[in-house]
């Protein structure tokens, strides 16, 4: 009597590919390690080609596997996404749309757009999720977000980017440091002071624009502490460990006490970009994009 394959195969599947190890995939599943490699070894068996090498010592995806592990990935987010949207849909909403962005982000661009959408589509539900560029990214190309805010030069094929706000930058001081607005005339004025940046896991454009600033000045900026998050990064100000290089529109929002100096004369600007999904198919994605 011939298998088919069921939907219990591929959640068989992905837990496997995600752990690579048979015996926590199934403690996570809640069933029998032969149990799994049964049903993985009939799956095999239905499709015609090994999804996994098997040793001794280790598992690993075949080729063919790690296709699969992809698109199955991509099919199991999508069906979650799907009952969630059936789900809100049924309380009355449009539907949801997912929303990812860096901390900058959240200063006026992303709070301006809820506003917009609360007063146009007050039935589309809005989620958020802060996270890096590169994750952002992952997420859209998964299908688990919609819409992220990124600094970024460019996105993969598939993904589409339009900028929504140039900014300058502004450099970072403790409230009582000798410098302000008056007598700051160029960043080589702090060249000798340690320097808190973003790390390059928040962008490697923006972390590299930032050194191009400094160095166009004859300089290369002493790093003492790195970070990800802006509240940090004016903690570390504030404590006096050093002075911070950062973009104007991020002095809003924080009660520290530190003071922002534009940096005058110089031609770098960052951008916060929207990315999304060129074959996102969320029709609250098709509402929202009218913003921008």
């Amino acid at each position: 009597m011939g298998y088919q394959l069921e939907l219990r195969h591929f959640s068989y599947f992905l837990a496997v590919a995600e752990e690579l190890h048979f015996r926590k995939a199934a403690e996570r599943l809640y069933i029998s390690q032969p149990g799994l490699s049964r049903q993985i070894k009939q799956m095999e068996e239905i499709i015609g080609t090994a999804l996994f090498i098997r040793t001794k010592r280790k598992v690993e995806l075949t080729a063919a596997g790690q296709y699969l592990k992809r698109e199955v990935a991509y099919l199991f987010n999508h069906i979650d996404f799907t009952v969630k949207q059936t789900s809100l849909i049924a309380k009355g909403y449009e539907g949801e749309i997912r929303i990812g962005f860096l901390g900058s982000a959240m200063q006026t661009v992303v709070p301006d757009l809820l506003i917009r959408m609360n007063q146009e589509f007050p039935n589309i539900h809005a989620s958020l999720d802060e996270m890096s560029n590169y994750h952002q990214v992952e997420a859209i190309e998964k299908d688990k977000l919609d819409i992220g805010f990124v600094r970024l030069a460019r996105v993969p094929e598939g993904l589409k980017m339009q900028t929504v706000l140039t900014d300058n930058f502004s450099l970072v001081l403790p409230e009582n440091h000798l410098l302000h607005n008056s007598n700051f005339k160029s960043i080589d004025q702090v060249s000798e002071e340690d320097f808190i940046l973003f790390s390059s896991d928040y962008s490697n454009v923006y972390y590299d624009m930032i050194m191009s600033i400094c160095e166009d000045k004859g300089f290369t900026p002493k790093v003492s502490h790195k970070s990800v998050h802006a509240q940090t990064i004016f903690k570390l100000v504030e404590s006096g460990l050093g002075v911070a290089i950062v973009p104007t529109s991020l002095q809003h929002g924080f009660d520290l006490r530190v003071k922002f100096l534009e940096i005058p004369n110089i031609p770098q600007k960052t951008t916060l970009s929207v990315i999304w999904k060129e074959d996102n198919r969320n029709p609250a994605l098709q509402q929202v994009r009218k913003f921008w």
